[in-house]
């Protein structure tokens, strides 16, 4: 928090991160896996945040992180962050890409990830 006991700022990306890494992980698929066994890691590309109420020193925060569009060669995740009235507080996307650990080259979508988003787009 910062001195008025408001989340700081510079905090909001870390929700965003928990929200994106957790909802990977429900597909059963971890970033330890893409990087350990696949070599593949995920920078970010671009973050946007809007603020729209405060959240607060102690607060529970629930992270609600959707994917809106099948990945290309990049994904980007949409985040929303609610207060403890329920409440949206914050929202914003994230969008990342693909980058081979080796050779620092960006890749295509990891077909383990594709595998697992089909259902949900119902692409074939």
């Amino acid at each position: 928090t910062d001195q008025m006991g408001y989340l700081y700022y510079g905090n909001y990306a870390q929700y965003y991160e928990i929200g994106r890494v957790e909802m990977i992980r429900s597909l059963g698929v971890s970033y330890k896996q893409l990087e350990e066994e696949l070599g593949i890691m995920m920078p970010v590309m671009s973050m946007e945040v809007r603020y729209l109420r405060p959240l607060f020193y102690d607060n529970m925060v629930t992270i609600k992180t959707t994917l809106k569009e099948f990945p290309g060669d990049e994904i980007v995740f949409h985040v929303e962050l609610y207060n403890e009235a329920g409440k949206i507080a914050n929202g914003g996307k994230v969008k990342l890409c693909f980058v081979d650990i080796q050779s620092k080259k960006r890749v295509p979508t990891p077909e383990i990830l594709l595998e697992k988003l089909r259902p949900y787009f119902e692409v074939s």
